[in-house]
């Protein structure tokens, strides 16, 4: 009898902890959509004569995401070659002559090119890329008219904290230099300095709960040895140092090309905030390094108060004034950085000109957080303003020589239907993009390229008046396609490039001429990489929940599929919840159904191929209920409606059973998921991915929710699935990448509520992705990962019991 019991007791213990069952594959038809080639992206020149097209392989194996990796400061670096370990690359360039429609192979390009950052020079007769290798980075330029690359470095470059390059003419490019090999970098010794010892003397620091944070004092080392870098100046392959080596966060040439504007890192190194938020220090130096002039000391971000619209007490926003030769400008709170303080006026910018031995300038103040400015000339720019705790946004026109600022528009930012799009801009004398005027000075072109309306989305251009501040449309896309303007290659002329699709033609770029109104030019011809999807519809679908909040989401249906033939579905519902102010906003209509189905890998239509009905981009608003309450107040509840009416819609239709229906997401989606499944009966199988699911473990806020643990413990413990693991009674697919990056996300959550399911007697699977991180990449573990959702489909929702059509309706509470 005891031998009998310890069987069984093995037994058990391995369906809990089943051992490595190796990679697997999902059926062909999914396999094929994964790995499908890319169709290439595109880079065109100003005048439309010339085009970049930038071939990418699908994905890279595994074996290349087990290359080495250093975690430091919340960045991953390669260790052997001074850059990001987690690159998409280019693996080939094809110039095309638009005018005489021919194509060229560019060549001189390295075996095994891993390219990026593509840029045109200024004159455009030249296209830069760095090229990663094992060992190094290198600075390529190809020459558009030979059609050849030529590697232009000597030292290897160090990208480590961006700002990778940058053209200084068109002879001249800007980049930073590795100062030692690899090989040099500190080594670790067996018997620590010391223990790694972080205080606090009573100073508020509430901070975000990143991911790679620096731990030790080794790290220390680690992160000056490869972030120190020395700034240098390429003329035609001679390079020339700049200043001295520092660690350069960022750095920024002025218009006229005789300073530099650089951020550089300093210590004492943060071991709660990544790179981003560490001691810096702001300067202006001349093109040889020396010191014009030192504007500001930044201290650790680790000291910004949290709560939205909160800001650190410090200088903020540096940037070139674009009109002029050579005048920064900057932000400085006057609210001590605590938005809840009484003050008219939040945000104070202020500007210094060259030779910059004079005092700062204010321009204006702001009531609401200072956003940013888009300059136009010396009588125009626009003045961005927001208030996150609000979802607002406020747009002013500025006149820099009188100081005048003056409102245009003011909305929410959830609210897409009022979005007037984005002012076209030109290049000015300075190269620098600047907002472009029309019809004398009273008016800009806006592009809006979602143009969402209650029609779905139709992008538009349109011609603003900065009079009556009231948008004319001239031009939009029509229903049955989904064109959107891409560029203005000439804003007098009307001339645009566009982008088109619809449900059966791939994107395509073309040219087009408002005024000629000649027909459009075709200038790309990519073919549907995508066979296997012919024949499925598609179509956007609207429904209301309980409370009368209206709801979409896009509807995908197997091909030839016939209800009255076929019958009801099972159904895969694919969702991401949103948090809004508005009840209006959040029943507004987004996406089009217009649009060509491009597969990601993160995506639910895989499934419309294996006899499912599809319900992808389900929405899941969560609304203030009124103006004293957060959108959050009652997060599971709005869920439980949102769900209901999707399930109900796809039983109206004749198409979905209900009792048959998963749900699935990733990130906050996989959050979503768990809670549908811990708080309601109405699926038969989840689907989570990268999820957070105990919400003490991101105490200081998270997504949209500006509360902490401190002030909300009840909301906190409420919103958080694993607080009810007990209730989780419906097998639940957790998958994690075991080097998630994303703040709040780390795996433990996962592994954390796997045990609790699992120990409450739940049916649970926990997928672990070697090497992945909040975003997958890898091949096999793509491959593996759709294995895993199709046989827990499978399993538990396609092959579960069928409904009749005379089943009754809300059953799943």
């Amino acid at each position: 009898m005891r031998k009998l019991l310890l069987i069984l007791s093995l037994f058990t213990f391995s369906t809990c902890f089943s051992q490595d069952e190796g990679y697997k594959t999902p059926p062909k038809e999914i396999a094929d959509l994964l790995l499908a080639k890319p169709t290439p992206s595109v880079s065109i020149n100003a005048n439309a004569s010339r085009m970049l097209l930038m071939e990418k392989n699908s994905y890279p194996s595994v074996e290349e995401l087990a290359q080495p990796e250093l975690k430091i400061a919340g960045l991953r670096i390669n260790p052997n070659n001074f850059a990001p370990s987690r690159q998409n690359f280019i693996n080939n360039f094809i110039i095309k002559d638009i005018t005489a429609n021919k194509e060229y192979q560019v060549t001189g390009l390295p075996a095994g090119m891993l390219a990026g950052n593509v840029s045109w020079s200024p004159d455009e007769k030249k296209i830069a890329f760095l090229n990663t290798t094992n060992k190094g980075v290198d600075l390529y330029i190809i020459d558009v008219s030979s059609r050849k690359a030529a590697k232009m470095n000597r030292q290897p470059l160090n990208v480590i904290t961006g700002q990778e390059y940058s053209w200084m003419d068109d002879q001249t490019i800007l980049y930073k230099n590795i100062l030692q090999p690899a090989s040099a970098a500190p080594v670790k010794s067996l018997m620590p300095s010391g223990p790694a010892i972080q205080q606090n003397l009573g100073k508020t620091a509430p901070s975000r709960t990143y991911q790679d944070l620096i731990r030790s004092p080794y790290d220390e080392q680690l992160f000056a040895f490869y972030a120190t870098a020395q700034l240098v100046k390429n003329v035609n392959g001679i390079e020339t140092k700049i200043g001295k080596p520092a660690i350069y966060s960022s750095y920024s040439l002025s218009p006229d090309k005789k300073f530099l504007l650089l951020r550089t890192i300093n210590k004492p190194f943060s071991y709660l905030v990544p790179a981003s938020g560490f001691n810096a220090t702001v300067s202006i130096t001349d093109l040889t390094g020396k010191l014009v002039k030192r504007i500001a000391d930044i201290p650790s971000s680790e000291l910004s108060p949290s709560g939205y619209d909160n800001v650190l007490n410090a200088p903020r926003g540096f940037d070139w004034r674009d009109d002029e030769p050579a005048t920064l400008t900057w932000c400085m709170p006057l609210d001590s950085g605590i938005y809840k303080s009484r003050t008219d006026f939040h945000d104070q910018v202020l500007s210094l000109s060259a030779p910059f031995s004079s005092e700062p300038r204010e321009l204006f103040k702001t009531t609401w957080r200072f956003g940013g400015i888009s300059w136009g000339n010396a009588d125009f720019a626009l003045v961005s303003e927001r208030l996150q705790s609000r979802q607002s946004g406020r747009m002013s026109r500025y006149n820099p020589s009188t100081g005048q600022l003056e409102m245009l528009w003011e909305r929410n930012s959830t609210d897409a239907y009022a979005n007037p799009g984005t002012p076209v801009t030109e290049k000015n004398k300075y190269g620098r993009p600047v907002i472009k005027l029309v019809d004398n000075g009273t008016k800009m072109l806006m592009n809006n390229q979602v143009g969402s309306s209650p029609k779905g989305d139709l992008p538009f251009l349109a011609r603003f008046d900065l009079t009556t501040k009231k948008n004319e449309i001239l031009w939009r896309s029509q229903p049955g396609t989904y064109e959107a303007v891409t560029e203005v290659l000439d804003a007098d002329k009307l001339v645009l490039l566009t982008r088109r699709e619809s449900q059966k033609d791939m994107p395509n770029y073309f040219i087009k001429n408002l005024v000629l109104r000649i027909a459009d030019l075709p200038i790309t011809n990519f073919a549907n990489p995508y066979p296997q999807l012919k024949g499925i519809s598609k179509q956007k679908v609207t429904y209301k929940r309980a409370d009368g909040v209206d709801l979409s989401g896009d509807l995908y249906l197997p091909e030839n599929y016939d209800p009255q033939k076929d019958g009801r579905l099972p159904v895969l519902i694919w969702a991401y919840p949103r948090e809004f102010n508005s009840a209006a906003d959040a029943a507004q209509i987004r996406g089009s159904q217009d649009r060509f189905t491009m597969v990601s890998y993160g995506g639910p239509v895989f499934w419309v191929t294996q006899g499912y009905a599809v319900l992808d981009n389900a929405e899941m608003p969560i609304v203030a209920t009124d103006t004293s309450k957060k959108p959050n107040d009652n997060f599971v509840d709005q869920l439980r409606m949102n769900a209901e009416a999707a399930i109900d819609k796809l039983w109206d239709l004749g198409v979905g059973d209900r009792n048959r229906v998963a749900v699935g997401g990733h990130s906050y989606g996989a959050f979503m998921t768990a809670n549908l499944l811990a708080h309601t009966n109405l699926f038969k199988a989840g689907i989570a991915r990268s999820g957070a699911y105990n919400r003490s473990l991101t105490p200081f806020g998270f997504q949209n929710e500006d509360r902490t643990y401190w002030q909300a413990p009840e909301l906190y413990a409420g919103m958080s699935p694993f607080s009810y693991a007990d209730k989780i009674k419906t097998p639940l697919l957790l998958i994690h990448g075991e080097m998630d990056d994303n703040p709040g996300t780390f795996p433990i959550q996962s592994e954390r509520l796997f045990n609790a399911v699992k120990g409450h007697g739940g049916t649970v699977r926990f997928v672990s992705l070697p090497y992945e991180a909040h975003g997958y990449r890898g091949k096999e573990n793509l491959l593996h990962m759709l294995y895993e959702q199709n046989a827990w489909l499978e399993k538990y929702v396609k092959n579960a019991g069928k409904s009749s059509a005379t089943d009754g309706r809300k059953k799943g509470f």
